[in-house]
């Protein structure tokens, strides 16, 4: 063996090591993935897409879980609430949260937390229904408008703007007050006056969506006008749609606690969260929790679908980074 083999002999050998390439982002730990022969990843639906980034939305998710607990206790109240509604008690009268009553009592005797649950059943039910009845009037309208345009486009919005500029409370304080002041008559006289903005979303993005290829595609198939605007258009909409209407609950239960704290909305011996509030204006002084509790309810609800409605749109938005 010559000298540079005994010199060679004597090195340490150096082995090669395999190299990863590092994934993700700058300061993540360098990974090893190896697919199988022919394997592809795995895409994923826009369910899970729309999943993935509302649950990224962490006080839209904390908003669920509120608005899901008051549905709860207040449809729930029956076994929930601790006395019967309207279970009066003339001797013991208006008394400060105790024990007995976490919330107090009213000026009847009645346990303020029994009676804020069962409002809560009309208060949320007419928030529910407003909503669901404006958002479809309004959405087949703003379809109607912005997809067949010309004269069809012209009458819609000009009578929805007809029903922009009424003095919203005035039409309805008269309406309630010739009709009257039942659950029924405020959900429909309410929706009457809320769907105009969702039409004019609908028509907005109507217009722009049957300029795109995939409308002109199904036109030239020959799909009938209803069928794009059912299966093309409509299901683009989806977002402003859904966030709209999660806004219009917020604002059908601050418009019927306004009408009947000024008189004319629900009647008694129906309860709302608003009535309640007009029950205790007069004694503030005195008893101050007549007020807060219904005033807190109103707050912590408005807010939950405010906040639900901000998740709802970021996680629908096709073109969010985050």
């Amino acid at each position: 063996m010559s000298n540079r083999d005994d010199l060679l002999a004597g090195m340490p050998v150096a082995v090669e090591q395999p190299q990863t390439t590092p994934l993700g982002e700058i300061g993540e730990p360098a990974l090893d993935y190896e697919l199988g022969e022919g394997a592809e990843p795995v895409p994923l639906t826009q369910w899970q897409l729309f999943l993935r980034r509302f649950l990224r939305h962490k006080a839209a998710v904390v908003a669920v879980f509120v608005l899901v607990l008051l549905y709860v206790a207040c449809f729930g109240a029956a076994w929930i609430a601790p006395y019967d509604q309207n279970q009066q008690d003339l001797v013991l009268g208006p008394v400060s949260p105790n024990a007995d009553h976490l919330l107090g009592t009213d000026l009847l005797g009645r346990d303020t937390l029994t009676e804020v649950l069962f409002a809560g059943q009309i208060s949320l039910r007419i928030g529910m229904a407003v909503a669901l009845i404006s958002t479809v009037v309004g959405t087949a309208l703003g379809l109607l408008a912005g997809f067949y345009g010309n004269w069809v486009d012209q009458f819609l919005m000009r009578m929805t703007d007809l029903f922009l500029i009424m003095p919203g409370i005035a039409i309805l304080a008269l309406a309630l007050q010739r009709f009257g002041g039942s659950p029924l008559t405020v959900t429909l006289v309410l929706a009457a006056l809320f769907w105009m903005w969702i039409a004019r979303v609908v028509r907005g993005q109507t217009l722009a969506l049957k300029e795109k290829e995939f409308v002109e595609a199904a036109r030239a198939v020959g799909a009938s006008g209803p069928r794009i605007m059912g299966r093309h258009i409509l299901p683009n909409c989806v977002g402003p749609i859904v966030v709209n209407a999660t806004l219009q609950v917020a604002v059908a239960i601050i418009t019927e606690s306004t009408l009947s704290f000024l008189g004319f909305g629900v009647q008694p011996p129906t309860t709302s969260w608003g009535n309640m509030l007009a029950d205790a204006k007069g004694f503030f002084n005195i008893n101050s929790h007549l007020l807060y509790f219904p005033g807190i309810a109103i707050l912590v609800t408005v807010l939950a679908v405010n906040t639900l409605g901000d998740g709802l749109r970021d996680a629908l938005d096709p073109h969010a980074k985050h």
